[in-house]
């Protein structure tokens, strides 16, 4: 199969075993220089060789906040340049005008985690001259390291910045906390350019990100806004059906073999996932259970967990609202980790030490193949981030999910795009049963001593079927408009335009 913007032999998925990359590329930056400070965005793009063809790297730890993404962009407009590549590690609403840029032909090509908005719509509407790559979290180091991808320019969001171009997350008014996605950037670019909002005079001391990697630095009025950092859902859900799923959750987790003192646990910002955190706590609480670390984003829930002493350690590579920013600059056991350290299949990875973790989907299927990709109806609203990484890497993995949702069901029997292979899957919780995945044979044999709610996924099927029936089949072209990489690069679904 010929893919537009893709490599000639598309590597296969075939198994979750992982192929690392034993060829690496090594940072050698040492940029020591004291003159780095440009006047504007505009003046250093003038100086800077920009061409047709490159690679612009940014990060997302602004979120729906960013504002340097499209402050680069629209001076890059300016310039008549053409066929440039995004290597955004997310891509949210708020970058809209890259819309314009893509339909004009200026960008052509788009690597991220994560994409949604009206730029997730652009794609699905075949606007974008190439394949838009869908990446892990992990996946997006082991593409630069493993030289897949070549970033000539990278742009750092930079919250409080030095002379010197050293980078801390956690101080000055547009603070964001971790910065966990820009170091592959600050470390392997062409160049680095530091875009901050409060520049410095004195060195700092607390550095995320050393000045020897950062190349240019540009002050400007603001690089984003912090509100938007809490975007989507940050909130325990009130749901019924929600607690009620979290609640079983935390039974699962109780009785799973892998609850004592030393266990360590992530989970997302959605609201049945942070109810889950919330009864977690309470369990913690009642059997005098102390965990080694909670990691990945952070959000307030997991640093009152830490606070009350029931976690040690905090690992994080981007903070998910403000309560996380503060207890970063605050808490020296709060951690910041590149995405590296976090899931890269060639790194020491916080990911393969995890007991449990906490995941949504939008679809599964009979094999526990999970989708978070793409709607219900087959449009890009998401991607992996660190789903499938984390998924990989914890003893259980389990999916919290309603079994359907305003007459949409969770089970099909085969999802639209798959985003997490099902044999990295543990358990799927809903309101209505508990479903294992039948190699777990261990889990299944403590839940039915503990008498947990237990169901095939194959049964929890044919009820959401009877009560609210089989959706019909979306129908696609068969022009391929993305592909969805697994974490080691191997292409494991590709995202078709609908018809």
């Amino acid at each position: 199969m010929k893919i537009k913007g893709y490599k000639k032999d598309i590597p296969k998925f075939k198994g979750t075993h992982g192929n690392k990359q034993m060829d690496l590329i090594k940072p050698t930056k040492q940029n020591n220089s004291k003159h780095k400070v440009r006047e504007s965005i505009a003046s250093l793009l003038d100086e800077l060789m920009l061409k047709d063809g490159m690679t612009l790297s940014f990060h997302h730890h602004l979120r729906n906040g960013d504002y340097v993404l499209n402050m680069v962009m629209d001076e890059i407009h300016k310039r008549n340049l053409c066929d440039l590549t995004i290597f955004a590690s997310a891509i949210f609403p708020c970058h809209e005008p890259l819309v314009k840029l893509i339909e004009d032909g200026v960008v052509t090509q788009i690597y991220a985690a994560y994409i949604s908005g009206p730029v997730a719509d652009a794609i699905n509407q075949g606007k974008m001259n190439k394949v838009a790559v869908m990446h892990t979290h992990g996946g997006r180091p082991r593409l630069v390291e493993s030289g897949d991808v070549t970033i000539d320019y990278a742009f750092i969001a930079a919250p409080t910045c030095d002379q010197m171009g050293n980078i801390n997350g956690s101080i000055g008014k547009s603070a964001c906390g971790a910065l966990g996605y820009a170091y592959t950037d600050a470390h392997f670019a062409k160049q680095t350019i530091a875009i901050t909002d409060h520049l410095v005079d004195d060195l700092l001391d607390n550095v995320h990100i050393e000045g020897r990697f950062v190349d240019h630095i540009i002050n400007v009025d603001s690089i984003g806004d912090p509100e938007g950092i809490v975007s989507g859902t940050t909130k325990i859900t009130k749901n019924p059906i929600g607690l009620r799923i979290a609640r079983l959750a935390t039974d699962v987790i109780k009785h799973s073999g892998y609850f004592e003192t030393g266990f360590s646990f992530q989970t997302g910002a959605g609201g049945t996932s942070l109810a889950v955190a919330n009864y977690l706590k309470e369990l913690m609480k009642q059997d005098q259970v102390k965990g080694r670390f909670a990691s990945g984003g952070i959000t307030g829930y997991i640093v009152d967990m830490h606070e009350e002493d029931l976690f040690d350690t905090l690992y994080d590579v981007q903070c998910f609202d403000l309560d996380a920013v503060k207890s970063i600059k605050d808490n020296e056991r709060h951690i910041q980790m590149s995405a590296s350290r976090y899931a890269n299949i060639n790194d020491d990875n916080i990911v393969n030490d995890l007991d449990f973790v906490i995941l949504g989907a939008t679809e599964m299927d009979t094999d526990f193949n999970v989708n978070v990709t793409t709607t219900s109806t087959g449009e890009i609203m998401g991607g992996s981030g660190g789903h499938s990484d984390t998924a990989y890497g914890a003893n259980v993995t389990i999916i919290v999910s309603q079994l359907f949702n305003a007459r949409i069901p969770l089970i099909k029997d085969k999802v639209i795009c798959k985003t997490t292979p099902g044999e990295t899957v543990d358990v799927l919780v809903t309101e209505r049963g508990i479903a294992v995945n039948p190699k777990r044979i261990d889990l299944i044999e403590r839940f039915e001593k503990a008498n947990l709610p237990l169901k095939t996924i194959k049964e929890l099927k044919e009820i959401s079927d009877q009560l609210v029936g089989k959706p019909q089949e979306i129908k696609f072209t068969d022009e391929v408009i993305g592909i969805v990489e697994y974490r080691d690069g191997t292409v494991i679904d590709y995202l078709y335009k609908k018809a």
